[in-house]
């Protein structure tokens, strides 16, 4: 069986011990004579070059808290298999055009995110970071005027039509919601053999709907396109939640609506991160809030791990290998 000569993995202890549980790692170690393993914990970018091309590696397996690469490559280097989602800040664009090999983790998390975006939408149907706040520490109880409100049977609009678009509408199944979809990609066919209806705008998303789920990526056409306006449009009592990128809506007048009280909003994504102490979002009561983690979750991170092992595999067998960035995935992607 051809093998890559040598695998470089650069991984925190943490990293490894969640992404590559059990045998994982040992299955890693048999697919290379030469396996070296380096915590870039603390790790100057001129000790990171200066080890890369000492290693001379043939594969570099990578993840957070691995190093930006160098402008040049040690001359081994053919394919990086990172652990994680964007690549753009690891790997230059000049890197691929020379014919770097790059894959992320694929569509391996896109339930995970799914399940974390159904989390906001239901933590806004029921008022749930009020009533949080208010038992823990106000010693409220309901009352006969108290409101609260179901998903099921609701008017659900998506923007995107990605992996987790697709998750979140199989989730969503159940609920027996009418789903509608905002992207350039989705036809009129499609959406009929997918049951779902064409938004033909962000206005018609907006205002035709319960729940708006964000889910487009951070390309410059998207960035800050969600105005004050599409906000606005938000019927009393809808939730608004973003999963995708914070930065796809303008932030401040997301803010100045959710001060309204008219609607719920649910965020995992910022268009600062960490979020500021000071951020007014952390006081409004009609807001749920999760630091950037709906996905993977700690315990699934463990599903990116063995999709990387798989491409490994199939690298090392010379097959093809699953979610593969090329210069068009790349330039799109966030």
């Amino acid at each position: 069986m051809p093998r890559p000569a040598s695998i470089l993995q650069c991984l925190t202890p943490i990293e490894i011990q969640e992404f590559l549980p059990g045998s994982s790692a040992d299955e890693i170690r048999a697919l290379a004579p030469v396996l070296t393993t380096v915590d870039p914990t603390n790790l100057s970018h001129s000790a990171w070059r200066d080890l890369l091309f000492q290693r001379n590696p043939e594969v570099l397996v990578a993840c957070w808290a691995t190093p930006d690469l160098p402008p040049e490559l040690p001359p081994a280097l053919r394919y990086v298999c990172y652990f994680a989602g964007s690549i753009k800040r690891l790997v230059p664009r000049e890197h691929i055009e020379l014919g770097l090999i790059v894959t992320n983790w694929g569509n391996s998390i896109s339930r995970i995110v799914a399940e974390g975006a159904l989390l906001h939408v239901l933590a806004g149907m029921r008022n749930f970071t009020h009533w949080t706040i208010a038992m823990h520490t106000q010693g409220a109880w309901k009352s006969r005027t108290s409101r609260s409100a179901s998903l099921f049977g609701r008017r659900v609009g998506i923007r995107g039509f990605g992996r987790v678009a697709h998750e979140l509408i199989a989730l969503l199944r159940p609920f027996g919601c009418t789903i509608s979809v905002f992207a350039p990609d989705l036809t009129p066919a499609i959406a009929e053999q997918n049951g779902l209806r064409v938004a033909f705008d962000l206005n018609e998303l907006m205002r035709e709907n319960d729940v708006v789920v964000e889910l487009a990526p951070l390309i410059p056409e998207t960035r800050g396109s969600i105005t004050k306006a599409h906000l606005e449009l938000l019927r009393p009592g809808s939730v608004f939640v973003n999963v995708g990128r914070g930065a796809t809506v303008d932030e401040q007048a997301l803010l100045e609506v959710a001060r309204g009280g008219q609607i719920f909003v649910g965020l995992d994504v910022f268009g600062e991160e960490p979020l500021p102490a000071d951020s007014g979002f952390r006081n409004l009561p009609n807001v749920s809030l999760t630091p950037h983690l709906a996905g993977p979750t700690t315990d699934r991170r463990c599903d990116a791990g063995a999709f990387a092992l798989k491409n490994l595999r199939a690298y090392a067998e010379d097959r093809p290998m699953e979610s593969v960035i090329t210069l068009p995935i790349y330039d799109r992607s966030t």
